[in-house]
This record gives structure tokens, C-alpha cells and sequence, in this order.
């Protein structure tokens, strides 16, 4: 990781490693920045460092705080509540796009990636990155530019809540159920229930996330 910072320049690299770590957890919530220790930590200078700063700030993964330090922006329930309310209705608008749209190819992909789910449903971080893939398949399909945009934007907003939703088998498999509900609906071709169906699923991801990082919360 650090090798690959090092070899590459400009705060544009840095501030993807960052992200990264943001969204993962790796820097966790409430973290408190400090410029000498990362830019020890990726060997680079200040200035490439300061500009990633200033893009994750931009983003609002970053808080300044009134000292002029920075720390990463904490978990929130009402961030939760106001992502995947967005993200509902947007997942409901390109699913039934899809719906209208839909081919005899990007059915088989559909197809596979629920298969694929299917298999890793046991493996939290497989079956989250195997659902999630479907989901971006069907934004794709949808060819809706607008809300693909916005999608895009929440999509990255949500990562570090999406590992909260399937911590547990029950539902894992549940969300899998639903996957294989909405691919039902995409096959024959059904918008309205389709668009029903995947708003109802990010809903549930909603009730999850906020039932598993309840003890979390400040």
C-alpha cells in the first residue's frame, strides 16, 4: 500500500488512500488527523497530503474543527436515515428504468450475479460486495444519466455504513431473497414492481444499519 503511494504523486493518489481507509474504518470514526504522522506514514510531503485533505473535507468525510485540525466526520443516525432515504428512491427509479430496458445479455449478467451472491451468502464482505455489484449492474442497465450521477454521489456516502447491513446470516439471506425478488421483476419486465421491490430492500439495509451501530452512536 505504502509502496504504491510513494511510486505515484500527487495529492489525487493520496487522497484515494485516505478515502479508502475513511471507508473502510480503517481510520475510524472520530479520528483525529495529524499531517507529520501521515504523511510519515504514506512518505509524502505536505503539500500533496494538504490537497487530499482539502478534497475529503469537500466531501464531507472530513470536519474541520475550530483549532483548524481535522477529524473524521462520526457515524449519524439522521446521516443514515437522509442516505438511504435518498438512495431508496434512486434505487426505485433505476430498477424500474432497468425494468424498461433490460436485454437478453444484461439479463444473463443479472442473472450470474445473483448466482454469485447465492454462493458467497454466508461470507459477510463477499455477499455485501457481491450485492452491491448487482445493484451497480442494474444503474447501469437503467442508462438513466441524472440519476446515475446521484447515485454515484450517495453510493460513496453509504460506504461506510453498508458493512453495518449484513453482519448477520439472517440478513444476509434476507437481502439475498429480495435480490432474487427484484431480478423476478426485471425479467419480466414489471417497473412498478421492480421499482417497489428495490426501494422496499434498501429500506430494510436502513433498518439494519441503524439497529447494528445504535450502540456506536454518541
Amino acid at each position: 500500500m505504502t509502496d504504491r503511494v510513494r511510486r505515484a504523486s500527487g495529492g489525487q493518489v493520496v487522497y484515494a488512500e485516505l478515502k479508502q481507509r475513511i471507508l473502510s474504518l480503517d481510520l475510524p470514526p472520530g479520528r483525529r488527523l495529524f499531517e507529520p504522522e501521515l504523511s510519515q506514514q504514506l512518505q509524502v510531503s505536505r503539500t500533496p497530503l494538504r490537497e487530499a485533505l482539502r478534497l475529503l473535507l469537500a466531501e464531507d468525510l472530513l470536519e474541520q474543527l475550530p483549532t483548524g485540525g481535522m477529524v473524521v466526520r462520526s457515524l449519524s443516525a439522521e446521516e443514515i436515515e437522509e442516505l438511504y432515504s435518498v438512495r431508496a428512491v434512486l434505487e426505485g427509479l433505476l430498477t424500474a428504468e432497468a425494468a424498461t430496458r433490460i436485454t437478453d445479455e444484461s439479463a444473463e449478467a443479472l442473472k450470474r450475479l445473483v448466482a454469485r451472491n447465492q454462493r458467497l451468502v454466508e461470507f459477510a464482505d463477499d455477499a455485501m460486495n457481491a450485492g452491491h455489484d448487482f445493484h451497480l449492474k442494474i444503474a447501469e442497465i437503467a442508462d438513466h444519466t441524472w440519476a446515475a450521477r446521484l447515485h454515484h454521489q450517495i453510493d460513496g456516502q453509504m460506504a461506510r455504513y453498508r458493512a453495518f447491513t449484513n453482519q448477520t446470516q439472517s440478513r444476509r439471506t434476507a437481502a439475498f431473497q429480495e435480490h432474487e425478488a427484484i431480478l423476478e421483476a426485471l425479467l419480466t419486465g414489471n417497473p412498478t414492481q421492480a421499482r417497489a421491490l428495490a426501494e422496499a430492500h434498501v429500506l430494510a439495509a436502513r433498518t439494519t444499519a441503524l439497529n447494528t451501530i445504535a450502540d456506536r452512536l454518541p
